[in-house]
């Protein structure tokens, strides 16, 4: 029996790695990875000799959604079985075996996977049980190790937070979006023009209720205003708030009575 109420419409994107959990303990820990792996866009879920078999209900209570990875996961008695129909295998290592073979950050690991793809191979990565990981028999499958460069003081991460980062290096590799944007929602950067307009409006006002009246310092003032609003991408929205505040300022100046002189040294 299963906990399954359909979930995310979730299909294959592309010639994605296949992951492969060996020999997990947790149900949950096995709905875990699922999500995690639907995160990074990856479909295929392998579980090497499951220790309390499957299906099981838990896992699909923490799936969280991503419940058709969990209906087409399927189950192998061996790592040898369950890599059989690979190309390149990954295996992640947390902790330095006497082993030699390529080791490489997650990052690179989904660089390397990323080329393989494009190649038409398929690729794999595993993962060991939650309590120990890999054992030298399940690396001996695998072509090259991949660590996460951690905390060398603590590096422990829970099967499902290992998943997230192959996930994630695997989504970024190929994913062009712009390291820093600027959310305007409704309104637009404000053009050079604009900006000008509204520096221009401002100086007069500070002009005219004397707060540039020290005459040798009134360029460079002016200067560090401009610097002030350059710095950033101002929007239009608000400039014309800017505008606003400054026009209100100049009406209650002008309804107090405090005319330019007033201000003269």
């Amino acid at each position: 029996m299963t906990g399954r109420d359909g979930g995310a419409d979730l299909h294959p994107i592309g010639n994605a790695p296949v992951v492969i959990l060996v020999r997990p303990q947790l149900a949950d820990n096995i709905g875990a990875c699922a999500r995690a792996m639907a995160n990074g866009g990856l479909f295929h879920l392998r579980l090497v000799a499951p220790r309390d078999g499957w299906p099981q209900e838990k896992a699909w209570r923490t799936a969280s959604g991503a419940d058709r990875l969990l209906d087409v996961a399927t189950v192998h008695p061996t790592v040898a079985d369950a890599v059989a129909d690979l190309h390149h295998v990954f295996a992640t290592c947390p902790r330095p075996r006497h082993i030699v073979k390529p080791v490489l950050t997650a990052r690179g690991a989904a660089v390397e996977l990323r080329a393989v793809s494009t190649r038409g191979l398929r690729a794999g990565l595993l993962f060991g049980p939650e309590r120990a990981g890999l054992d030298n028999d399940d690396m001996a499958q695998a072509d090259a190790l991949v660590r996460f460069p951690l905390n060398p003081d603590f590096m422990s991460l829970n099967l499902a937070q290992a998943v997230l980062v192959m996930a994630y290096e695997w989504w970024t590799a190929d994913d062009g979006t712009p390291p820093r944007t600027l959310m305007t929602n409704e309104t637009a950067v404000a053009t050079k023009r604009s900006l000008e307009n509204f520096l221009t409006h401002l100086v007069d006002q500070l002009d005219a209720c004397g707060f540039l009246r020290n005459l040798p310092k009134r360029p460079g003032m002016v200067r560090n205003i401009r610097h002030l609003f350059q710095r950033g991408e101002i929007t239009e929205q608000e400039l014309r708030t800017l505008h606003g505040m400054v026009t209100e300022l100049a009406i209650g100046r002008r309804r107090r009575g405090r005319m330019e002189g007033e201000f003269e040294a």
